[in-house]
């Protein structure tokens, strides 16, 4: 452990490691990728999608493995041991901090097929890691504002889009799909600005995961449900990496999906679109409450 040195160096050290693994596994990732890329055939994707999720999933145990090291962190975890590892899931948790991703992807790893997270268009820029998620068929999505979407309402298409070409990549590998239904990292001027009714969440957005589910859910096994809290606060990314994380408590469960939200017509069925809503709406109010009971002191 090297917890015993000053923040600065350890983040410092913590960086490298991180910096280090990306390059060696991205090198070979993109090697693969390139195969992929050059023959554009079912047969060999169906043959080359677990290799690349496989490199993948060595990236992120080796990240474990320097976390290991350099931090020094409690984790106070409930509810992944009833996970299997086979099949396909729908993930979906509070965001706050860039910590959020390497948290889960730390206590998901090898316990469920590997997390495909809904990226903002910009992230692709991204150096390496970048063109990694691309070569792994992360869904990239435009942002598009309530103005914009005014004046070219024909712009709603190309997110929907988005979701169906990547669910329909996701259905011939065992996958899980990630999704942050609040859109963005939780900020107090953002939760402020939408008056939202959640004292620890933003609004929750249901639009990716009904897309989803009407993409592939007759493969999801469940909705797998998980709150993050980090009781001395949430971190940034470098106040992670300095060792400035003492404490992470996180809860999962499993919540069954309804049948009829795997064919209901989210956009053009307005009856359907309020009850998807309503029920989301539901798990974000427990989840709200939980996050008030987590975010007490332990015993």
């Amino acid at each position: 452990m090297l917890n015993f040195l000053p923040p600065l160096l350890r983040g410092s050290v913590a960086l490298l490691l991180l910096v280090f693994n990306t390059l060696f596994w991205c090198a070979l990732l993109f090697a693969f990728a390139l195969v992929k890329l050059a023959l554009p055939f079912q047969a060999v994707r169906a043959r080359i999608d677990p290799v690349l999720n496989g490199i993948a999933t060595r990236w992120i145990a080796c990240n474990s493995a320097w976390m290991r090291l350099t931090q020094h962190m409690e984790w106070d975890v409930g509810g992944v041991s009833d996970l299997r590892y086979e099949g396909w899931y729908l993930v979906n948790c509070n965001h706050q901090s860039w910590v959020d991703i390497f948290v889960l992807q730390h206590l998901m790893n090898r316990r469920i097929p590997m997390l495909k997270f809904f990226l903002k268009q910009q992230l692709i820029y991204v150096p390496v890691i970048g063109l990694a998620w691309w070569a792994l068929d992360f869904p990239f999505m435009k942002r598009h504002g309530k103005a914009e979407l005014r004046k070219h309402p024909e712009r709603r298409q190309q997110d929907r889009e988005a979701t169906r070409r990547a669910c329909e990549k996701f259905s011939l590998v065992p996958t899980s799909v990630m999704n942050f239904a609040e859109g963005t990292r939780f900020r107090p001027t953002k939760h402020l600005a939408q008056g939202s009714p959640y004292a620890n969440l933003l609004k929750p957005k249901a639009g990716a995961l009904a897309l989803a589910l009407n993409a592939m859910g007759d493969k999801f096994h469940s909705l797998i449900d998980v709150t993050i809290v980090y009781p001395c606060g949430a971190p940034t990314f470098w106040e992670f990496l300095c060792g400035k994380t003492p404490r992470v408590v996180v809860r999962v469960r499993q919540v069954p999906i309804p049948a009829d939200f795997c064919t209901g017509d989210y956009s053009g069925d307005g009856v359907f679109r309020a009850r998807f809503q309503q029920w989301l709406e539901a798990l974000w109010q427990e989840k709200d409450e939980q996050i008030n009971r987590l975010k007490l002191p332990a015993g």
